[in-house]
């Protein structure tokens, strides 16, 4: 009998690990891949919030980011600057490598090649079995299988009502070395495009589409816009699904959601790290309530609902919306936007803003609708921001 299963070795899963196999508990983590940190899938952004946050990321750290530039569909450039780092892109495997071995360090064992296949939640424990049909038990257990795993729905708390797909390759580059984002309904149909500079030669080319993400990354690849940046396009694409919303509940008795099972990740740019770290967090302290007290009741385990939500829940609603709203914009209006933000330096206002976070974008979100003022009407853009 554990204490704890956790069933994922990503970083929300080994985050709950390390917080309770510190504390002393016993705790088993499942991992269906063989190795901790693979296949890579993220692009690996953090905001400098979040390394300052959570001390986990020394040597893992690739390049820092103060500037971006950002594209239109007719090729407009707006370029962003701060004079301090806004972000790190970080090594994700040696990331999630390095979690996982504080949490082993602290105690918690990792099974690896271990798929979990059935999860239950019985009056005195949780019984878990894997693909080869072992049986593991413990007084609770934590869900951080990532984004498609069916056990949430299995555990009768739902599914992820919104879903888009990532494709992303790995290039060799040239002496190209700022983060650049292109919005074209044409490249990224209602989503974006990102080129990733993580050293001095190479990059990560990436877009989110709803279908054939693969397809559109070829072309992207293939395109005259990156003749000149991109010296071998010849890489594998990885693919990823990203929850755009999040479990309709992430507890029931026993058992939690966290990361990206749960849905915890900005509907904005699909960055999960930060977020699931912060979720993992609440988890950890909400599971060592429980088992020092012995009530693995719902009502207790809703207490890490609510705390969340209350974290994470507004930038999760608005971020969705002005997803949404993105998505029903033509190409022209993209432009035309692009030259609103320029013309009325909308976007130097928000760079000078405290408002403005890489992790926590709300406040910007709707600061930049106000800014944009009566010009939302062109766009059907009706009623209070």
């Amino acid at each position: 009998m554990y204490d704890v299963i956790i069933i994922g070795g990503g970083p929300a899963g080994s985050y709950v690990a390390y917080g309770l196999a510190s504390l002393g508990y016993k705790v088993l983590v499942f991992e269906e891949h063989d190795w901790i940190g693979e296949p890579v899938k993220c692009t690996g952004i953090i905001g400098a919030e979040c390394v300052d946050r959570f001390p986990f990321f020394e040597g893992t750290v690739l390049r820092d980011a103060r500037s971006a530039r950002l594209f239109s569909p007719s090729g407009r450039e707006i370029r962003v600057w701060r004079d301090c780092i806004q972000a790190y892109i970080v090594d994700r495997a040696a990331f999630d490598q390095s979690l996982a071995q504080k949490a082993q360090q602290g105690g918690a064992r990792y099974l690896l090649g271990s798929r979990v296949r059935d999860i239950e939640a019985l009056d005195d424990c949780v019984r878990i079995v894997t693909e080869t049909l072992d049986t593991y038990e413990a007084k609770t257990a934590v869900i951080a299988s990532g984004f498609g795993s069916n056990l949430p729905q299995k555990m009768g708390l739902g599914r992820v009502g919104d879903v888009v797909g990532g494709a992303q390759t790995e290039v060799s580059i040239g002496s190209q070395s700022e983060i650049e984002v292109y919005f074209d309904q044409r490249v990224a149909p209602g989503f974006f495009a990102w080129f990733v500079p993580v050293s001095t030669n190479r990059a990560l080319v990436g877009l989110f589409s709803r279908k054939k993400p693969g397809e559109y990354l070829t072309s992207l690849l293939a395109s005259p816009f990156h003749q000149g940046k991109i010296a071998s396009p010849e890489g594998k694409i990885v693919y990823r699904g990203i929850p755009l919303r999040p479990l309709p509940k992430t507890y029931r008795e026993r058992v939690i959601v966290v990361g990206d099972a749960a849905g915890q990740v900005k509907p904005t740019t699909g960055g999960g790290i930060y977020y699931s770290l912060l979720c993992a967090e609440v988890a950890a302290e909400t599971l060592n309530q429980a088992l020092s007290t012995g009530d693995f009741s719902e009502s207790l385990f809703s207490g890490y609902e609510k705390v969340w939500r209350e974290m994470i829940g507004r930038e999760l609603k608005v971020g969705y919306l002005t997803r949404r709203l993105y998505g029903t914009l033509s190409n022209r209006q993209i432009d035309y936007l692009f030259r609103i933000v320029e013309s009325r330096g909308i976007h130097e206002a928000l760079l000078q803003s405290a408002e403005l976070s890489f992790e926590w974008h709300s406040d910007a979100i709707l600061m930049g609708l106000k800014y944009l003022g009566p010009w939302r009407q062109l766009f059907g853009w009706k009623g209070k921001t």
